[in-house]
């Protein structure tokens, strides 16, 4: 008997959230698939169906969060009329709420990402949904007037993913209360952005795009608080 697209998505909810505990509470080298599979009450053969291996489960993990953020901002009321730099705010905004109540577990496969191929280069999970949602607001955002004609926003849109990891991984250190330097840092970035789209100069987004390629950013992060008074230099000349 076939198994519904509903049953489907509940299973491997199930086998994610299974994983996610277990890998929490006693690492992942000590959690096997098989140990997955029962505490998500489904057989051995099920789990490798939809996770082949444990690499994979871990993509799947933030494929799923990813998937859930754009279905649920996409269900805002009014949404189309939020700015750009909203709409932004918002999918990172709702990466991390998502991830919050997983922190541990996030930072946990954090480590692992120097010991695995796949994961070292598989980027942002999501990827193609995330590039293919910022493309289509900044296209949104051109059309109505808000940012001046670019011929960039493929090239930012395939930079957005990397930007967001790199967010994710200055959030897992943030020990400031309530994260307030991670919405800081988050707000300055954005805020540069939106500015450099908006004045239509093409040597500053040159600059943008320098800035915000794979492994600079997450570079700059390491440097904590010193990074945020840069971008905030950044954001007041960009301004000008």
């Amino acid at each position: 008997m076939k198994t519904t697209k509903s049953k489907q998505n509940d299973t491997r909810r199930a086998i994610l959230n299974s994983a996610v505990d277990l890998i929490t509470e006693q690492g992942y080298d000590k959690t096997t698939m098989k140990q997955i599979a029962r505490a998500a009450e489904v057989g051995d053969a099920t789990v490798y169906k939809y996770f082949p291996t444990k690499e994979k489960l871990l993509l799947g993990y933030y494929e799923e969060v990813i998937a859930d953020v754009l279905k649920n901002t996409a269900a805002l009321p009014e949404v189309d009329q939020y700015t750009l730099h909203e709409r932004l705010h918002l999918l990172i905004d709702g990466v991390l709420e998502g991830m919050l109540g997983d922190r541990e577990f996030v930072a946990i496969t954090r480590s692992l990402v120097g010991r695995s191929a796949l994961l070292m280069h598989a980027g942002m999970p999501g990827r193609t949904a995330l590039k293919q949602e910022v493309a289509a607001l900044l296209e949104q955002a051109e059309q109505r007037g808000e940012i001046a004609a670019c011929d960039f926003k493929a090239m930012l849109a395939g930079l957005f993913p990397d930007y967001l990891f790199s967010v994710v991984l200055y959030w897992l250190d943030d020990e400031s209360e309530e994260f307030a330097n991670t919405t800081q840092l988050v707000e300055l970035t954005l805020g540069v952005l939106v500015l450099v789209l908006k004045s239509g100069l093409v040597d500053k987004v040159s600059e943008l795009i320098g800035f915000l390629v794979r492994g600079q950013m997450a570079r700059l992060m390491q440097h904590g608080s010193g990074l945020l008074g840069m971008l905030e230099v950044a954001r007041r000349r960009t301004g000008q």
